[in-house]
């Protein structure tokens, strides 16, 4: 019984993103689910878009899911060197392979001379086939197109009669014509290698027993069919997924369209949500680096990596009782390709923010404290060793909040509760309505704020018995004067209850806020 021994092969030329990681799941849990193990490489052949900065956040990426590697950067393994550039000279060789036994060949065409031959094949109707006009046969024909100043590459000999038969575990049998297929560089012209070679030795010397991958590649498999069999490997099963589809569509969700996404109103409250957290903790928040389709999106927002995963999973993936909600364990267990759907999977916002929400109110209010501090600490409301007084008071607002604490960001909302008396913030529109430009409601509020003192607890039933009392003896509609309280105390005309929110402030705060927001009244009144 063979290794099972999955592999997923980010280029370090972004941040992750949500459809690679989705691919990198099902990998990680095939993986596990079959004892096997999950190697980590990178594809870094391409000098020119090769961003090594961006390999940190790939892995930490991986890290913050929770999808360990057991091969790969920093976690060395037999198969190594897991950085395809280390592995210039083992390609070489298997280009060497390739070219003794007529399977490619060195062509020396111009760009030019290659558009030409596409313009003429469709000036003619038909599909373009190089004609290898400039293949050089032997050291001897490349030396003289080399001397005529010909940059040389290697292309395969592909077939141009025959099939190509192979089986896909998601897709079942597959029928490729050879005669669709071009013949491929595999190296270029300063002697490194392109993915087709690359991926296929790496595969190959890897021992990877499964290619686990997004159907974009399913055209690529033909191709390194041909490699690898002219390089006498054995084949890997391969299985392609279907795509990650942007939001209620069937095309590939892509980082570079962000601005087309945020015409869809949930996907646009999502990156709102986002933007929001992120401004108030001074993040840069350009499209390319905060971007719902980037994972990093949703570490600095405050999701939980658990919730995400889950998500994931389910992104072209079902049992058939329809579970929804699944431990680690309960994934592992459960994964099959068999289960794995065909169709592309739609990305959907709104299912996605019930997953979270969800996972967060399965969190006790302590954890959820913790989980919103650094975003406090971040935006400077809360010090990075808070004192008792000011956990209790975080913890207070969590419970308070409860279900609207929907990602751990979220908790920047209520800063209020984080500012000193003097720096709270008036909503404006809430302030002229409820106390500028309402009749009589500074004056309510003097009265109430006058028998505050007077109250011997603080508790929310208390305060409830204590403002209705109030409200009796005015003889005024509740309404009357919990408005104008609630923009007095807060700052805002909604939030939780207005009772929790005096017990969070307590006395001596609440005094000093009404106060405060009389004297601003007044001062604007005409």
């Amino acid at each position: 019984m063979i290794e099972v021994r999955t592999r997923f092969a980010p280029s370090p030329t972004g941040y992750l993103h949500i459809g690679g990681v989705r691919t990198a799941l099902f990998n990680w849990l095939f993986a596990r689910h079959h004892g096997g193990r999950f190697i980590l490489r990178i594809d870094d052949t391409d000098r020119r878009r090769n961003v090594q900065e961006a390999l940190a956040p790939i892995l930490h990426g991986f890290r913050w899911l929770g999808l360990d590697w057991d091969e790969g950067p920093e976690v060395e393994g037999p198969a190594g060197p897991y950085f395809q550039s280390a592995k210039l000279e083992r390609y070489n060789r298997a280009v060497q392979q390739l070219l003794a036994a007529g399977l490619a060949y060195r062509d020396f065409a111009t760009p030019d001379e290659l558009q030409m031959e596409r313009d003429a094949a469709r000036a003619r109707g038909e599909r373009f086939v190089y004609s290898r006009r400039w293949l050089a046969g032997d050291e001897d024909a490349a030396a003289r197109l080399a001397a005529e100043g010909r940059a040389g590459v290697v292309r395969l000999n592909m077939p141009r009669t025959g099939e190509c038969r192979f089986t896909d575990l998601v897709r079942g049998p597959m029928v490729v014509e050879w005669a669709g297929e071009q013949d491929h560089v595999i190296q270029r012209a300063d002697g490194t290698c392109l993915y087709h070679l690359a991926s296929t030795v790496d595969d190959h010397d890897m021992r990877i027993s499964h290619v686990i991958r997004a159907e974009e590649h399913l055209s690529n498999t033909p191709r390194q069919i041909f490699i690898a069999q002219g390089l006498g490997y054995d084949l890997p099963h391969y299985a392609h997924l279907p795509a990650v589809a942007e939001p209620g569509s069937r095309t590939k969700l892509s980082k570079r369209k962000l601005q087309k996404y945020l015409k869809n109103p949930e996907f646009a409250r999502l990156n709102h949500r986002g933007q929001v957290i992120a401004g108030a903790m001074g993040l840069a928040t350009t499209d390319e680096t905060f971007n719902p389709v980037i994972v990093d999106f949703y570490e600095r927002t405050g999701f939980l990596p658990d919730a995400l995963v889950n998500y994931l999973l389910l992104l072209g993936w079902a049992l058939d009782d329809h579970t929804e909600f699944f431990s680690r364990e309960q994934m592992v267990a459960s994964f099959s390709l068999e289960r794995v759907n065909k169709a592309p999977a739609s990305f959907d916002p709104v299912k996605l923010m019930a997953f979270q929400s969800h996972y967060m109110q399965s969190l006790s209010v302590s954890q959820r404290a913790d989980l919103a501090a650094p975003f406090l600490e971040g935006a400077g409301l809360l010090a990075k060793n808070p004192t008792s007084a000011d956990k209790t008071r975080l913890e207070q607002v969590v419970a308070a909040a409860g279900e609207r604490l929907v990602v751990a960001g979220d908790i920047l909302d209520y800063r209020e509760f984080f500012v000193p008396d003097d720096d709270l913030a008036y909503d404006a529109k809430a302030f002229d309505k409820r106390l500028r430009n309402a009749p009589g409601a500074v004056d309510r509020l003097a009265r109430f704020a006058a028998g505050l003192p007077g109250a011997r607890e603080w508790d929310a039933s208390a305060l409830e018995k204590f403002l209705k009392e109030f409200v009796a003896v005015e003889e005024i509609k509740i309404g009357s004067i919990i408005h104008a309280l609630r923009v007095a105390l807060t700052g805002k005309g909604v939030g939780f209850g207005l009772y929790d929110a005096m017990v969070i402030l307590g006395k001596e705060s609440c005094l000093a806020r009404v106060e405060r927001a009389m004297d601003e009244a007044r001062r604007e009144m005409p």
